[in-house]
């Protein structure tokens, strides 16, 4: 029999299908210490929490651990990591919670239209101020969503009986799947200059932290909404703080740095703020639940890993190919714009990488899109590319044209209802080191993706190099590396520069107009 250690207040099906299984002894106490729990339990094999800490500590004390489940989305509290290290396996049941969060959504924009909070204890107070709590009414409105994945998703669909409009961002989703989902595709800076609420449901990542600043916030409309039940690291709270009063915003939270009792630094600028309790309904508190048992029942019967989170390299594979396949994917991005909406991911993994094709993916579906994790697994990866409307096709390589252990990652995107780009990468590994070695026509590039670039593409003429490395001089940045290639007509001609920090859009946007660019943009790898 296989322990299995719940230390959380938890929906009893997960212990009840675990048990009835018959492989399976359950241990659920939600009352106990944790850590007491762990010591006691050493011999646990499986464990399942909610939002306990799973810390280096804990795993030390369960020895015989293979697996833990996250009973919900976010895994921030595991140490996955160092799970990772002693061999466990990490799990999370994504979607479980998603229907509760969206809801949450819907009632925190009623809560404040109708002033329901303050309104309440007015008249608890004995006071009749009803002509202090006029309303509004979200029937109408422009709702913009930000991070169109399984929330987003239900988010629009909960409101549809409000005759709203709304207005979809996510890089990764297709035009044609919002239009399919009932909202119609924008970008961030559409959504924050048309909707008069803004519900925002992305990751916190490298990527998206602070990206609600000054920038988007300045173009709200006055007295606009906007509301965070995603992660508390993705708006720039000082930038919400300066701009809030003038412009009449109104801000719902429900989320924070450190899940726990004590001062919120929102605590000024919040009209409404909850105790992060977007998954807090005995639905979401079952469905987590089952999922948990039956993942890890299919785990165990059928090898299926598809939601483990802290997967390692496959053994046999060089990290570096993992990191090249997210690299490329990530230039394909950065050369597109997060404007554009995906429609088609192709692949060719040449030499050894064939057999390593799956893996591959999820690393560049996640290069692509901030809302999928690199960790997870093949399964995952292509659920959420038919979540999202695009298109997956790996191609067979012809061993003849020599290309040996590289990988070429072509990534189709709409720039309008009626026109393409298609963007084509190619790169390998040589001595260790990641190498890029084609963008679209632009051959021989062998160019190491780190650090910070610049990419033109302009008709080839002579001076040009000069304009470009004279205007990065004035901004007081130095050109480390470059390439400049012709394509094969003999017309056009790529400059890419690796440069010694980060270059302002401003900046690309400067030298664009003085060479006259055909395509300009900054690559952070």
């Amino acid at each position: 029999m296989k322990k299995v250690l719940i230390p959380t207040k938890l929906n009893t099906i997960a212990r009840d299908m675990l048990t009835s299984h018959g492989s399976y002894e359950v241990v659920q106490d939600e009352a106990a210490d944790f850590s007491s729990l762990a010591a006691q339990h050493s011999d646990a094999y499986a464990l399942v929490v909610r939002s306990e800490k799973v810390t280096p500590e804990i795993i030390d004390a369960m020895p015989a651990l293979k697996v833990v489940i996250r009973a919900g989305a976010g895994y921030n509290t595991i140490d996955t990591k160092y799970a990772r290290s002693k061999g466990i396996d990490v799990m999370n049941t994504p979607g479980a919670n998603a229907n509760a969060v969206a809801e949450e959504v819907i009632a925190l924009m009623l809560a404040d239209a109708r002033h329901v909070i303050p309104s309440d204890a007015s008249t608890r107070a004995g006071k009749w101020e009803k002509k202090n709590f006029m309303g509004k009414e979200i029937t109408g409105k422009t709702i913009g969503i930000v991070g169109f994945g399984a929330i987003g998703q239900l988010v629009a669909k909960r409101l549809s009986g409000f005759e709203v409009s709304v207005l979809a961002y996510d890089p990764f989703l297709s035009a044609e799947r919002a239009k399919e989902l009932g909202a119609d595709s924008a970008t961030l800076e559409e959504i924050f200059e048309q909707c008069d609420y803004v519900s925002l449901h992305m990751p916190e990542n490298d990527e998206t932290r602070g990206i609600i600043n000054q920038s988007l916030l300045a173009r709200m409309k006055n007295g606009a909404t906007l509301i965070n039940c995603a992660r508390a690291g993705i708006i720039n709270e000082d930038d919400l703080r300066a701009l809030k009063a003038d412009k009449g915003l109104r801000f719902l939270n429900d989320v924070y740095a450190k899940d726990a009792a004590g001062d919120k630094s929102v605590a000024d600028i919040a009209d409404i703020m909850v105790p992060h309790l977007g998954a807090s309904t005995a639905e979401a508190n079952f469905n987590a639940a089952h999922r948990s048992a039956s993942q890890l029942i299919d785990y165990d019967d059928k090898g299926i890993a598809s939601y483990v989170v802290n997967r390692d390299i496959p053994e046999g594979l060089d990290r570096a190919y993992s990191e090249l396949a997210f690299m490329l994917a990530h230039l394909c991005r950065s050369i597109a714009g997060d404007h554009k909406k995906m429609k088609l991911i192709e692949t060719s993994f040449y030499g050894n990488l064939k057999s390593y094709a799956d893996w591959l993916l999820v690393q560049i579906v996640a290069a692509l899109s901030d809302d999928f994790d690199r960790t997870q697994g093949f399964d995952a990866a292509v659920a959420y590319l038919k979540e999202m409307g695009v298109e997956y096709f790996n191609r067979e390589t012809d061993i003849s044209k020599g290309y040996e252990n590289s990988m070429t990652v072509d990534v189709t995107t709409s720039v309008d209802a009626a026109h393409f780009q298609r963007i084509s990468v190619r790169g390998t590994v040589t001595e260790g080191n990641m190498m890029i070695s084609r963008i679209n026509d632009f051959e021989k590039l062998y160019f190491e993706p780190v650090g910070a670039a610049v990419l033109f593409i302009y008709k080839d003429r002579p001076g040009v190099i000069g304009v470009i490395g004279n205007a990065l001089a004035e901004a007081g940045i130095n050109i480390d590396d470059m390439r400049n290639p012709h394509d094969p007509s003999g017309e056009n001609s790529l400059a890419l520069m690796k440069v010694n920090k980060a270059v302002d859009c401003e900046i690309v946007d400067k030298i664009s107009a003085q060479i006259d660019a055909l395509h300009a943009s900054c690559v952070n790898f």
